[in-house]
């Protein structure tokens, strides 16, 4: 395949079985989005075919669509029933003939009998009595409320109305599902919900997808497309990251061998070209030399943003102190009686539904939103504040350099090429107007801006949108070793993962605290999600029983209450207590090599060590801090 000039893809072949889950890698601009349009035969190849079997049915998910649907969105999710839909028209059509006529004993009549007894069983496999049912499921389960089914399409913006074709491309249930991008436009718990549907799914997947943890949970297999050839694994995308780290060491090695090989026998030729008595052997060397095909090591793209936050200044234990906070557009409540306090050097992700209030809320600590009760700031609180429409933001007619230069002020000045550099805009790429950079130069150039202002709180709405892999990773290190207070909006689990100690839950118009990681949140909402399902079983027993509840049986539900949160709790500190366990066995670790360095001559003790040495440490200390806060949650119980 090739649009102008080299081949995007050069004599590739490869198969897509049934089952298979298959995650498609490679560099922005290697043609992923290309192969699943030839796939779907949105695209004609060059050269070659895209042989598709007669029964195999085939669903596209692209990245952005048009959308110009004045249907409810449950209208427009039904549309994804076409063939069952035709086979009700069948039916009724089937059905008003048969009542018409009054050949009751011919042959006609009875083929129409058996028509209609074929046509109905057919609908019925097809789930055709249950598909709103169907769809009303995959619509909540992709975010929707129930109230919003009836709602026409066009009051939604871009990423629901997304949303909805991704729901009618899953109640299709094609063979083959492509999806491009599918969590683009996705929460967590909607995120979560996909790839529990997606693991159970029956026929084939190919997707393309930046989130890590969504392609390690889903797939079996990965193929990466590099220099117009592709590679094919089998494995997660985790898999694939070691085994391609093999490939290219295993392509060095050969290549090296190769080249010590050449390099011999041109100093044979060049040593023995005028000796009639080598003549046979120089000739022979030549044509070998002619033979060699040259090995060739994949040309692969390490290019990534490179940066380290500025040391926070130094700020008050108390950073943001919120109470009785209110906001409200119009009749709709979005935050209501909101109390928060966030500390010195805390690290804090808000989680929730899409429109539940986290951006919001992060638009009113950074200052630039009005709301209603007090916030105080601490003392000499500087923030870095980056929105999540943040590229939109910058000035489009002035120049990547001078986007930066406006800002910077004192010594920061003479280096704004330097951290320019840092994140990937050198050369002619400086003197771009911003107009006309892509969403990842947006992102790049606003993530830049932060760093000529050093900040002791950063609020960061989605920074990761429009990053690839590599840069999410340099940003996630960036913020590891930020030593000031973090509050960060995101959906992506791989990268909250350790990056934060408390998570804060929303739910309009409330917020809801938890302490540890995304992960630790993630399993707190199960087990609550299960209890909750056994409690409202019990109440609904008891309320057939008797309409009033006894005093006893409130004060037996207020303590089974109070022991539940105890159970959770306990539990936290469980898992608290097993993360110190490892973490101390790792500083034992470390401190036999300082002990007994000459039994450890593999290992370099340099500045990258102790930095190491020195994280590990302030892990216990954080681990151990929030293991007394849960303590003193404990004893108040």
């Amino acid at each position: 395949m090739h649009y102008t000039g080299d081949d995007l893809f050069s004599q590739i072949t490869f198969l897509i079985r049934p089952k298979d889950c298959i995650g498609l890698v490679g560099k922005n601009g290697a043609g992923k989005t290309t192969l699943l349009r030839l796939l779907c035969g949105l695209e004609k190849p060059r050269g070659g075919e895209v042989v598709v079997p007669d029964e195999i049915t085939i669903g596209y998910l692209p990245q952005e669509k048009d959308h110009k649907s004045r249907l409810s969105v449950l209208d427009e999710a039904l549309m994804a029933f076409e063939e069952v839909n035709k086979l009700q028209r069948l039916i009724e059509e089937t059905g008003k003939e048969i009542a018409e006529r009054e050949d009751y004993h011919s042959e006609a009549y009875a083929k129409l009998i058996e028509r209609l007894a074929i046509l109905n069983e057919r609908y019925n496999l097809m789930g055709g009595f249950a598909q709103e049912g169907e769809a009303e499921k995959v619509l909540l389960g992709l975010g929707f409320e129930r109230s919003d089914l009836q709602r026409p399409m066009y009051e939604f913006s871009n990423g629901w109305q997304m949303r909805v074709e991704l729901a009618k491309l899953l109640l299709g249930k094609p063979a083959l599902l492509l999806l491009d991008e599918p969590t683009n436009h996705l929460d967590i718990e909607s995120i979560q919900w996909l790839e529990g549907f997606l693991k159970s799914y029956y026929g084939a997947i190919v997707m393309v997808s930046h989130d890590r943890a969504f392609l390690d949970n889903i797939t079996n297999r990965t193929i990466e497309i590099s220099q117009g050839k592709i590679w094919d694994y089998k494995g997660s995308y985790s898999v694939y990251v070691e085994l391609r780290e093999q490939r290219i060491e295993t392509q060095q090695a050969a290549y090296n061998n190769q080249q010590k090989q050449i390099r011999d026998i041109e100093r044979f030729v060049e040593r023995f070209r005028y000796k009639a008595t080598k003549a046979k052997q120089v000739q022979s060397r030549i044509k070998q030399l002619e033979k060699i095909n040259q090995v060739s090591i994949d040309d692969f793209d390490h290019s990534a943003i490179h940066f380290g936050f500025p040391p926070a200044p130094h700020a008050g234990k108390v950073i943001i102190e919120l109470s009785q906070l209110y906001k409200n557009y119009g009749a709709l409540k979005v935050l209501s009686d909101i109390n928060l306090t966030v500390l010195r050097g805390e690290k804090i992700a808000f989680v929730g539904r899409n429109g539940e209030g986290k951006s919001t809320l992060s638009k009113i600590m950074a200052g630039v939103l009005e709301f209603e009760g007090v916030m105080k700031y601490g003392h000499q609180v500087i923030i870095g504040y980056y929105a999540q429409n943040q590229g939109d933001m910058l000035d489009p007619e002035l120049t990547v350099f001078e986007t930066l230069e406006q800002i910077a002020t004192g010594e920061v000045r003479p280096r704004i090429r330097a951290i320019l550099g840092s994140f990937l805009f050198s050369g002619e790429s400086i003197d771009k107007k911003v107009k006309v950079l892509s969403g990842g130069e947006k992102s790049r150039l606003s993530l830049a801006k932060l760093l000529l202002k050093p900040a002791n709180l950063l609020i960061l709405d989605e920074p990761t949108n429009h990053l690839d892999m590599l840069s999410k990773d340099i940003l996630k290190n960036a913020l590891l070793d930020y030593d000031g207070t973090l509050i960060l909006v995101s959906h992506d689990r791989d990268f909250l993962q350790g990056l934060t100690n408390k998570v804060i839950e929303f739910k309009k118009p409330t917020i809801r605290e938890y302490l540890g990681d995304v992960y630790d949140f993630l399993d707190s909402r199960a087990i609550e999600k299960f209890e909750q399902l056994e409690l409202n079983k019990v109440q609904s027993r008891n309320e057939q029983i008797r309409s009033e509840p006894s005093a006893n049986k409130i004060n037996y539900e207020a303590r089974k209450q109070s022991e539940k949160e105890l159970r959770r709790i306990e539990r936290q500190i469980e898992t608290i207590e097993a993360a110190i366990n490892r973490l101390e066995a790792d500083l034992r670790a470390m401190d036999h090599i300082l002990q007994s360095p000459d039994l450890h001559p593999d290992i370099i003790i340099d500045d990258q060590w102790y930095g190491t040495y020195k994280d590990l440490k302030a892990k216990i200390d954080e681990q151990v801090a929030s293991w007394e806060a849960l303590h003193e949650q404990k004893d108040a119980l």
